[in-house]
């Protein structure tokens, strides 16, 4: 794409003199179509703001016919750069376009046309504006044309027709950017006014949509890549209120990715949409014990902390306080000791040293041929935290001790080497820990703990 059309603005476009009389001449506008855009053209604001509340469907009728039937890119540069200047300055004016006057109009056919010239500033403008009409329209707009207008035309462009159009682009530019800088954040720009639409969300997923959002949540420093995020977090909100888009999010590493996000964000507004969303999704399915895995309950308490103007954001975190209170209690102690270790999160929680808690759950060690104790083992020979390290150690001897198989098990898992090779750590920590394994494996556990006291 030629540099030239990739970085027009607005303002260059409109300081260009389009030839009407030309147009009308060749019969591409009518007589009445040059007067109104005489009037028009090249005039203030505030001239074109009362043009537009006498007459304004008479120029969405004009605007839309222009480009349906002229082809020079100059002129459809121009019109858009026109509409979208007007929408700019009052978005109350997309209604213009459901007038009933319009009725026999399609006025959604030009827009989705135009997405797929070879032409970013056509691109751009084409969706933006789209967006925008497509979101104003009165909840009562009939989707077809009556019967006198299909028999002249055809059928019209249904709104379905155009949120479909618009949803295929957006995620085709989400894949493979047209513009370098602005394809992916013109399309989060626009997902996240059109995602508050249920069709839009239905589309979005069934075209696989969600997964491209996902490597977006990460923290940003510009200002630029802040906003980005920041709409990206509101798609992602959006979403959370419909279930086929929350199944996808649960198999996803969007709960990690937005806790990073919160942890390390100052700026309010990312911070209060990315709560709303794990507020959403903590009831469902098994986000609750992954958000106390990660240890939102903490960062909840650091952010409670800090001075937040916006009371919103304020309920929201106390809502979320409470919602992961409930979840805690809800999880067995088992379920959370075993998030812990195939997360690889080993930390001296309660549970590690709780005798009942061992005497009780010692038979849930067993499930799916001792997966948990082959973890441990495996963050024994993988890890490089000490704490991690210690603890491993520790489940292992606890395990040897309170089973009544413990050292044949562990024994015949092969631990005994990796175990070993911890007895040598620079940290004391661990060779502690790993000493207690080795006597209990060697010696028994009895005698261990007499040796250890």
């Amino acid at each position: 794409m030629p540099i030239d059309q990739a970085e027009l603005t607005t303002e260059q476009v409109l300081k260009r003199d389009i030839p009407w009389e030309t147009y009308m001449t060749m019969k591409l506008i009518t007589g009445t179509g040059l007067q109104l855009l005489r009037r028009y053209d090249n005039k203030p604001e505030s001239s074109r703001a009362a043009l537009l509340d006498d007459d304004g469907p008479a120029y969405v009728r004009v605007f839309v016919g222009i480009l349906r039937d002229i082809t020079k890119e100059d002129t459809i540069e121009y019109v858009l750069a026109l509409i979208d200047e007007t929408l700019a300055a009052n978005p109350k004016r997309a209604r213009l376009f459901y007038d009933k006057s319009l009725a026999s109009e399609d006025i959604y056919e030009p827009f989705l046309r135009l997405l797929q010239y070879g032409n970013w500033f056509i691109q751009e403008k084409s969706c933006k504006i789209l967006s925008v009409i497509v979101s104003a329209r009165p909840k009562s707009h009939d989707v077809y044309v009556n019967g006198e207008a299909s028999k002249s035309k055809g059928k019209l462009k249904t709104i379905d027709d155009a949120l479909n159009g618009l949803v295929e682009w957006l995620c085709a530019q989400l894949r493979s950017p047209s513009h370098p800088t602005r394809g992916i954040s013109t399309s989060i720009n626009a997902l996240a006014t059109l995602l508050k639409e249920p069709t839009v969300r239905s589309s979005f997923v069934q075209a696989d949509g969600v997964k491209l959002l996902i490597p977006l949540i990460s923290p940003a420093s510009t200002q630029q890549s802040i906003q980005l995020l920041y709409e990206t977090c509101l798609c992602i909100w959006l979403l959370s209120f419909y279930e086929p888009a929350v199944e996808y999010l649960a198999t996803s590493r969007t709960i990690p990715r937005l806790i990073d996000v919160v942890k390390g964000s100052t700026k309010e507004k990312v911070v209060r949409v990315v709560v709303l969303t794990l507020r959403n999704l903590l009831p469902k399915g098994t986000f609750g014990a992954q958000m106390v895995d990660l240890g939102l309950p903490q960062i909840v308490q650091n952010l409670k902390a800090q001075a937040w103007s916006d009371e919103d954001l304020l309920e929201a975190l106390n809502q979320l306080e409470e919602g992961l209170k409930d979840n805690i209690k809800k999880l067995s102690s088992f379920d959370k000791y075993k998030q812990e270790v195939l997360l690889g999160h080993l930390d001296w929680s309660p549970m590690h040293k709780d005798p009942i808690f061992w005497r009780e759950k010692i038979n849930n060690f067993e499930e799916n041929d001792f997966q948990i104790l082959r973890v441990l083992i495996t963050i024994l020979g993988t890890s490089n935290d000490p704490r991690a390290l210690s603890v491993a150690c520790y489940d292992l001897s606890q395990f040897i001790q309170y089973h009544p198989a413990g050292r044949v098990i562990v024994t015949d898992l092969k631990a005994k080497d990796q175990v070993m090779k911890l007895m040598n750590h620079e940290n004391s920590e661990v060779t502690k820990n790993a000493l207690l394994c080795i006597q209990r494996l060697f010696l028994g556990a009895k005698y261990a703990s007499f040796l250890q006291a």
